[in-house]
This record gives C-alpha cells, sequence and structure tokens, in this order.
C-alpha cells in the first residue's frame, strides 16, 4: 500500500504551479480592472488545483492499465505502474478531484453565469481523455494544445470573467505567456520521457518533432511567454518587472538546449517549474500595479 509520501508524489506537486499562476494572473488583472472580488478569485483557484491533481492522477490511472508507463521512466511516483496503489484507487483519486472541483465550481457558475457550466464540463472531459478513453489525444500530439487552452486561455480568461462577468481583451493577451510557460512545463516533460514512450507507441508532441525540434520548441516557448508578458505595456508600466524572473530560465535552458537526457531532465522539469511561479508572481504584481496608474 501506497505510503502518504508517495501519494503526494503521486499528485504530481512540481505541476501545481500550472494551476495556481493563471489565477492569479486573472486575479491580478481583475483587481487592475477594478473588479476583483476575493472570495470568486479563491473559489477559482480551489477548481483549478483540484483539476491539476485530477487530471494527474487520471494519468497515472490510465497510462498504467494501458501499460505506457514503466519502472523504467524517470520522474515521480507511479502509484499504479509501480504496483504501489491498486488501480481502482487511482481512479478514485481521479474521480474524487474532479468532482470536488465540479462541485466548488457550480457556485461559480451560480452566481456568475449558467453557460459557465459547459466550460467546466469540457474541462474535465479534457482532463480525462489526456490519457483516458480508446483514443487519448495525448496520445497524438495534441497534449500540449489542450494545456495551452485549459491552464492558459480558460483558466485566465475564466478566472476575470467570473470577477468581471466580461472577457476584455487585456485577459486574452495575458493568458498567452500564462499558457507557453504551462506548455513548457509539458513539453520538457514529454521530452524526457521520448524513449520510453516511443517505446510504448504514445505518440507525444516531443515523439512527432525528435529530440531536436522539441529542445527549440521549449526553448521558443520560453522566449516567446516574455515577449507576449511585454505587450501588456500599456496596461501597465510595471510589466517589465517580469525580467526579473529571466535568470532562472537559464538552467533549464542549459540543460535542455545542451542536450541532457533522462534524471538531468527531472531537475530541469522542477527548474522550470520555478521559473513558472516567480514568472507568474512577478506578472500578477506588475499587473495589479497597473491599477495605480
Amino acid at each position: 500500500m501506497a505510503t502518504v509520501s508517495e501519494w503526494v508524489s503521486g499528485l504530481r506537486p512540481r505541476t501545481l504551479p500550472n494551476s495556481i499562476v493563471p489565477v492569479a494572473v486573472g486575479s491580478a488583472l481583475a483587481f487592475a480592472l477594478d473588479g476583483f472580488v476575493w472570495w470568486k478569485a479563491l473559489l477559482a483557484l480551489v477548481v483549478s488545483m483540484a483539476l491539476q491533481v485530477g487530471v494527474n492522477f487520471a494519468n497515472d490511472y490510465s497510462d498504467g492499465v494501458k501499460g505506457t508507463d514503466t519502472e523504467e521512466r524517470t520522474g515521480p511516483t507511479r502509484l499504479t505502474a509501480s504496483g504501489l496503489a491498486a488501480p481502482e484507487r487511482v481512479l478514485a483519486a481521479a474521480l474524487g478531484s474532479f468532482a470536488f472541483a465540479g462541485l466548488v465550481g457550480l457556485v461559480l457558475v451560480a452566481t456568475t453565469s449558467w453557460w459557465l457550466l459547459l466550460v467546466g464540463v469540457a474541462a474535465i472531459a479534457a482532463a480525462w481523455y489526456y490519457t483516458g478513453g480508446r483514443t487519448p489525444y495525448g496520445y497524438r500530439g495534441l497534449g500540449e494544445v489542450s494545456v495551452f487552452v485549459f491552464f492558459g486561455v480558460v483558466a485566465v480568461v475564466g478566472t476575470v470573467f467570473v470577477q468581471l462577468e466580461s472577457a476584455p481583451w487585456q485577459a486574452w493577451v495575458a493568458s498567452v505567456p500564462v499558457g507557453l510557460l504551462s506548455c513548457s512545463v509539458l513539453v520538457i516533460n514529454n521530452l524526457r520521457d521520448i524513449p520510453t514512450d516511443t517505446e510504448a507507441g504514445k505518440v507525444t508532441l516531443a515523439v512527432r518533432l525528435g529530440e531536436t525540434g522539441t529542445r527549440r520548441v521549449f526553448a521558443g516557448m520560453i522566449v516567446a511567454s516574455f515577449v507576449f508578458a511585454l505587450a501588456l505595456l500599456p496596461l501597465s508600466w510595471w510589466v517589465p518587472l517580469v525580467l526579473l524572473s529571466a535568470p532562472l530560465a537559464v538552467p533549464p535552458l542549459r540543460r535542455v538546449l545542451g542536450g541532457q537526457v533522462g534524471r538531468d531532465l527531472v531537475l530541469g522539469l522542477g527548474e522550470t517549474g520555478k521559473l513558472q511561479m516567480a514568472f507568474g508572481v512577478l506578472f500578477s504584481l506588475a499587473l495589479a500595479l497597473g491599477s495605480l496608474g
């Protein structure tokens, strides 16, 4: 039976910035636009984190029962594939996380707009079918598209919408760098797994592009995230603060562009998460300060 620490490792805490950053950025933007509602921001954060945990456990379960996770893979604990936890327990953890996200999300739906229910259903479906079902889209190189849409555009714009009840252009622009950084986390993760994914028949974007192409895409996403953030200078002259996080991009970029593999990329994954969090904090602060003129 898996220990508490193994369950914590299995939920992949290094991926949690994917769910925290977009809500922080969206809430900061709502504040700058004079529409911040603290309790809605908090509920949005709970929903986002629950969905992230749910998708992580769902991936653990689906990859484990399909046999695409093996003991040769490096990275966080894989509860199903390693036999540390029964598949049905991991599935229950995934479904429980989705259900909790749905219940909390219903409060936002009821107090904002009922059509948001469709967005929530789409988000849960995307989380499940990433590696679940007969034809998971994550096995066809579409994982990055989903991450950009749901942990970038939907999360940022949705956070702004539930507070302002509108979706101004600034929210759409702000969602781009957030989505790109979320994608970069998945890209470096899949770069690490190219050998085992290829052997298992899991055709991720990294497998399609090959190592060289994937390394270039990773670097491009990091650079583009800073470029798109600076596009919000008309909203806040504080936006260049995000450049203070640029030094944190150097270690993962060196690993990726330097050709490192395996466990070295596990370290790079953690470094990318730190960059994502620092970028998110600085970007959120810059947007919030924009309200000062």
